[in-house]
């Protein structure tokens, strides 16, 4: 294998998952871009994180009910994706919603209390928020934004676009399995993707072939807990204040990371037919795991395989 077909591969840890980058080329170049990378994710994590005090987050939400807060263009953008997501969506993509993870412990086996997941309903709603050109506000106390549902294949699709206007073209950018595919391998072979399955992830139960584009996941299996025989997860639906019920998980490519990432969390907060319905609208190619464990496979081209070289694990919190 020449140098210009040689695939380097860089492991950091960000946004409390494991990722990686994978550039084919010269070995130097590489590792240039890749420090690029690699910093642009830290970036978006520390500027929108809400376990950091000094984030953007926590500065509107240390003002919610108070004066509006200033934001940069950067900001206003990903405001305006979520509002367009959220109307979209019938209401169920809604980034007020964070309140909800204050009331469910996934570390117990406890439900919540019906008062206290009644308050936290009445805190959420996007339709209350008030936005205006470089400003915006929460207008009730305990109101919170929270950028986890889509912060994380923001940050995919960043890293990888600049990769892109460096010149790269055979890559791709993978944070904790939520990816960005930048271009083929090295003769122009398409990259290998592994869907380990929702109940057993030493199993692949496909693999999907991507030469461009992201692919994204939403599952049951990343913080739960077991009531009674009753699973319940941490994609927490605005409306109810329950976790989703529907599906085991979601995976979903498209032309940017953010996109799958946005149509995988919502297809979760449907029931099994309200899920596939919404999917075939969308438009995306898609592989779903309903709760009963059928699977629903919306690839036009996809091949059953036992061999998961790129070994992203579907499904991240979105």
């Amino acid at each position: 294998m020449s140098e210009a077909d040689a695939c380097h591969r860089f492991v950091f840890r960000a946004m409390a998952c494991d990722n990686e980058l994978q550039l084919v080329g010269d070995a130097t170049a590489a590792a240039h871009i890749a420090e690029q990378a690699m910093a642009e994710v830290r970036r978006i994590e520390a500027k929108y994180s809400r376990y950091r005090a000094d984030s953007v987050v926590a500065r509107i939400n240390g003002g919610a009910g108070g004066e509006p807060v200033t934001i940069d263009l950067e900001t206003e953008r990903l405001l305006d994706y979520a509002h367009a997501a959220w109307l979209q969506s019938g209401g169920r993509f809604d980034i007020t919603s964070g309140v909800l993870r204050q009331v469910w412990d996934f570390r117990s086996t406890k439900l919540p209390d019906d008062a206290q997941l009644a308050q936290a309903l009445q805190r959420i709603g996007w339709d209350r928020v008030e936005r205006g050109p470089g400003w915006v506000r929460l207008p009730e106390a305990g109101m919170e934004l929270d950028f986890g549902g889509f912060g994380k294949e923001y940050a995919v699709d960043s890293a990888a676009d600049l990769c892109l206007a460096a010149g790269w073209r055979q890559g791709l950018v993978n944070l904790g399995g939520d990816l960005r595919v930048l271009g083929p391998q090295a003769g122009g072979r398409p990259w290998r993707i592994g869907l380990r399955h929702p109940r057993a992830p030493e199993q692949v139960l496909a693999t999907v072939l991507l030469s461009e584009g992201g692919l994204a996941s939403s599952g049951d299996y990343e913080r739960y807990m077991d009531v009674a025989g009753r699973r319940y997860c941490h994609i927490l639906d605005p409306h109810s204040g329950y976790p989703s019920q529907g599906w085991q998980a979601v995976s979903v490519t498209a032309a940017r990371c953010l996109l799958a990432g946005t149509v995988s969390t919502v297809a979760m907060l449907h029931d099994a037919a309200g899920g596939l319905d919404w999917l075939r609208r969308c438009g995306q190619p898609y592989l779903a795991v309903a709760a009963d464990g059928s699977v629903h496979d919306g690839f036009p081209v996809r091949q059953n395989e036992h061999e998961v070289p790129c070994m992203p694990q579907p499904a991240s919190q979105s």
